[in-house]
């Protein structure tokens, strides 16, 4: 199967540029202020993959940001989702992203090709797109269409909501957020100056 995987973020403060008709007075989209007391990120990061074979998408919200051990996991769900179907091979099509390229994510690839051939399973062609380029990947156009669908020019939505919305237009499953996992960094030992 082939398909085009990319992330995004949907911003509940910023609004997306629009066109609209609306006669003597036009439409204004005005990014919001979150309220101090917000407990909701001002922005939702998202995974998605475009399916080429049915033109539908599979999505999964992130806590956290794009890194490759999150890359790693949206893979490993993407790749159960497809097994389910039936499938044997994904074609992947995405862009030079450090998360795509990193050697962690390489190495897991090809490590999840080795189990793949010896126990079954989807495996996972990666081909990268050329630097620059996001108008090759047609998953662009759609995560455009779709902040432009759940707008919402009278209130701040809800963190929730926005990912609710998300998943409707696209008519996905809403399902559970992928996890970053941050590491602490370790301290180095603090060296005296001897005089």
């Amino acid at each position: 199967m082939l398909a085009f995987e990319d992330e995004t973020w949907w911003s509940r403060l910023a609004q997306p540029a629009l066109h609209a008709w609306a006669g003597a007075q036009p439409l204004r989209l005005l990014e919001r202020a979150a309220p101090r007391d917000d407990p909701d990120p001002k922005a939702l990061c998202c995974y998605g993959l475009f399916r080429s074979d049915t033109g539908r998408m599979l999505l999964r919200f992130v806590e956290g940001r794009p890194v490759s051990q999150v890359t790693e996991e949206f893979l490993a769900w993407v790749c159960q989702e497809l097994a389910r179907e039936g499938k044997k091979a994904l074609l992947l099509v995405w862009d030079n992203a450090s998360w795509h390229i990193s050697q962690q994510v390489r190495a897991w690839i090809k490590a999840h090709n080795r189990q793949v051939k010896q126990a079954g399973g989807v495996r996972i062609l990666a081909c990268r797109l050329p630097s620059k380029s996001p108008w090759l990947n047609p998953i662009e156009p759609r995560w455009v269409h779709g902040k432009r669908a759940v707008a919402e020019p009278e209130r701040l939505l809800a963190a929730r909501e926005v990912e609710t919305r998300v998943c409707e237009h696209y008519g996905c499953e809403q399902v559970e957020h992928l996890k970053q996992i941050v590491k602490a960094k370790k301290k180095a030992p603090n060296k005296k100056k001897v005089a």
